[in-house]
């Protein structure tokens, strides 16, 4: 498969110092090119983004999965991000127009995945079988306590969760922007209610919020409070104006000294026309063109 590609996985672990280390070693010598690689005590989570070569960022990835989920056990895993897995969810992103063969691709490394660590596997977005599971925020409702006992329909791997590893999302989908708004503040009540306005406004299809997924969360590691947000469809919904809301009502709630923390990669276009996010060059993806699957 000849189709350069970038992988943004993201894993259930932020606390374990010493394994953290061993997989980001791993990383810095790995033949990829590494855009983000971090932890947070408060979502006890580590978001990895790396491109290259298909089958060199495959194998990474995997060398990566062996050194991190043994040290996963979400029976004793607390943080504030939703999660059902170790590895909770894989997403695949072409780099250049996606070759024929990249849904086949990524379906047989979903299956390799779940066969080296017998762990279930739902394909999402792209990947996904028509009429089954497509949306993470589905496929993660009641987070990892809600699979146990049940008999799953995963795409791939056994159809109980894994007994500490859970079930992973695995699939090919667009670009999309991870960014969050934080305030030095402990009020927990008004970052949800920013949050809860605009879910309205996305559900109510209002222009300038089309795709943008949003939670408010407490950090209190950090002490902090802060609007998550993905913005699934970041060409129509645009960053500026959607920080500048967040602001605007955060204002109104006595909110102030907010600030944008940039989670993973943008690609170079919406780096270059965004002033509310300042990422570091590492984070710009270039890619040869843009090409939303249809």
């Amino acid at each position: 498969m000849d189709t350069p590609v970038l992988t943004v996985p993201n894993w259930s672990l932020g606390r374990e110092k010493t394994v953290l280390h061993q997989g980001l070693d791993l990383l810095e010598s790995a033949d990829v090119t590494v855009h983000f690689a971090e932890a947070d005590l408060d979502h006890n989570r580590t978001v990895t983004a790396f491109s290259g070569d298909a089958s060199e960022v495959l194998v990474t990835l995997f060398e990566l999965a062996r050194i991190w989920l043994p040290a996963i056990n979400l029976h004793r895993h607390v943080g504030v991000h939703p999660r059902i897995g170790g590895l909770d969810v894989c997403p695949w992103i072409p780099l250049a127009p996606a070759s024929p063969h990249f849904a086949e691709w990524v379906a047989e490394s979903a299956q390799a995945f779940a066969e080296e660590f017998e762990i279930p596997v739902f394909l999402y977005e792209h990947s996904s079988v028509a009429g089954s599971h497509s949306s993470l925020p589905e496929l993660r409702k009641g987070g990892f306590g809600a699979l146990l006992g049940r008999e799953l329909s995963p795409d791939f791997g056994p159809t109980q969760a894994h007994p500490y590893l859970g079930a992973t999302v695995w699939g090919w989908r667009d670009f999309l922007v991870a960014l969050n708004v934080n305030f030095p503040s402990e009020n927990l009540e008004a970052v949800e209610r920013i949050a809860a306005e605009i879910r309205a406004r996305r559900r109510a299809k209002e222009p300038g919020f089309e795709g943008v997924r949003s939670l408010g969360l407490a950090l209190a590691e950090q002490g902090l409070v802060q609007v998550s947000l993905n913005l699934t469809k970041p060409f129509e919904s645009k960053i500026d104006s959607v920080v500048q809301f967040i602001m605007e009502a955060a204002a109104a709630r006595g909110l102030t000294e907010g600030y944008t923390e940039l989670i993973g990669v943008i690609p170079e276009t919406l780096a270059q026309e965004s002033s509310t996010v300042y990422p570091r060059s590492e984070q710009i993806v270039k890619m040869e063109r843009y090409e939303p699957a249809i």
